[in-house]
């Protein structure tokens, strides 16, 4: 069995909406002099959809979120015919391959994401060909259904926030996570409203329930620095990207002040860049996305890596590729879940474009034993919301 083809085709979304929302999230670009939405570059509205087809007819269903106009361009001029004759279950050589042929300009970012798409379609093709699910071939099942956490709760009026927190809790999850809208710029009047929104959240889920906070980059060390001894009353769970992902030594250093512990990798790019997250003891927390840091083959060596460190392993964004890995791995405990909605920052546009992605029922999701690959295929139902590029 060879590879035929590679096809790649983004979708962008031409439907409904939600308009962006003052004070909505913080993010790496808010430190700039700029008017207008700083959340602008960070929205996801569309998405690449990454088929590898066999000699026989089999098809394997890959994607990415991250800049897909320049993923496609990568993969349709220098990964595809890389790939063209290749046997697809010789996962570990085409994966570097294409890591080694382009190392030049592919070790992060779009490089890394384009093989990402790839080497997932990959494994959801292998899925296929034998019958059995990808997190069978990762090894099984290592817990009986998968713990998850709603992931929503943006910056907002406190009345709604305390609403939304309210349904989480209504539809039995155990853990959620929230953002700040607040950030350096906005000085001490910023923090007092950050920690209105932890303190309206905290008081709504009890206790007994999983709080997690999320930066988005849009903090600096300083200001995390200032921060931290404040949040620590309301027990976190992690604080989630205070600083941008190059600052490794500034994640250190605010874990090392053990106040709250903290959480990244979410924009950190494979097995090596991981490394050093670890021998920096730079996180309690590893969050990278499957369609990002390289694909299901350097995404299950991640996760050796973490539990031979004892960090966890919580994807981010949910999504199917990344269940499957958190199905196979005791590092990881639980998943992200990003509620059904409309469209918003864009990670919910999954549930627009692909259909089989499991709901949670009272907080947990289930993968099932003998649906092949993912378990996902493209839906038809929204397409026509969606303006495709071949």
């Amino acid at each position: 069995m060879k590879i035929k083809s590679v096809r790649t085709r983004v979708f962008e979304w031409n439907g409904k909406v939600v308009p962006p929302a003052a004070n909505f999230c913080t993010n790496a670009a808010d430190l700039l002099y700029e008017r207008g939405d700083s959340m602008g570059s960070f929205r996801f509205h569309g998405w690449l959809v990454c088929e590898v087809e066999t000699e026989d007819g089999s098809i394997g269903l890959g994607n990415a979120a991250l800049a897909p106009r320049v993923v496609k361009a990568a993969i349709d001029q220098y990964y595809a015919p890389m790939l063209i004759g290749e046997d697809p279950f010789d996962t570990e050589y085409l994966w570097q391959k294409m890591y080694r042929k382009t190392h030049a300009w592919s070790r992060k970012g779009i490089g890394m994401t384009a093989i990402s798409a790839i080497d997932i379609a990959l494994w959801d093709l292998m899925g296929k060909e034998v019958g059995r699910p990808v997190f069978k071939l990762l090894g099984g099942r290592t817990k009986d259904k998968i713990r998850c956490y709603a992931s929503k709760l943006y910056g907002q009026p406190l009345d709604a926030l305390r609403a939304e927190a309210q349904s989480y809790v209504d539809q039995g999850f155990d853990a959620v996570k929230m953002r700040f809208g607040w950030g350096p710029k906005d000085g001490p009047a910023g923090m007092r409203k950050n920690l209105e929104l932890v303190a309206t959240v905290r008081d709504v889920i009890g206790p007994d329930r999983d709080l997690m906070c999320e930066c988005y980059m849009g903090w600096t060390f300083e200001y995390a620095r200032r921060m931290l001894p404040k949040l620590e009353a309301y027990d976190i769970r992690w604080l989630e990207e205070p600083v941008i992902a190059d600052d490794i030594e500034g994640y250190t250093e605010l874990r090392k002040l053990g106040h709250v512990p903290i959480s990244g990798g979410e924009h950190e790019f494979t097995l090596a860049g991981f490394q050093q997250l670890l021998d920096r003891r730079a996180l309690d927390v590893i969050q990278y996305d499957t369609n990002r840091v390289g694909g299901i083959s350097a995404a299950r060596k991640i996760n050796a890596l973490a539990e031979a460190y004892q960090i966890p392993v919580i994807p981010h964004a949910g999504q199917m590729h990344n269940y499957h890995l958190t199905m196979a791995s005791t590092a990881s405990p639980m998943a992200e879940f990003f509620p059904v909605h409309e469209v918003e920052v864009g990670n919910e546009l999954f549930y627009y474009l692909f259909k089989g992605e499991p709901q949670p029922d009272n907080g947990f999701l289930q993968l099932d034993d003998h649906k092949p690959g993912l378990g996902i295929e493209l839906s038809h139902e929204h397409i026509g919301a969606f303006d495709v590029i071949e």
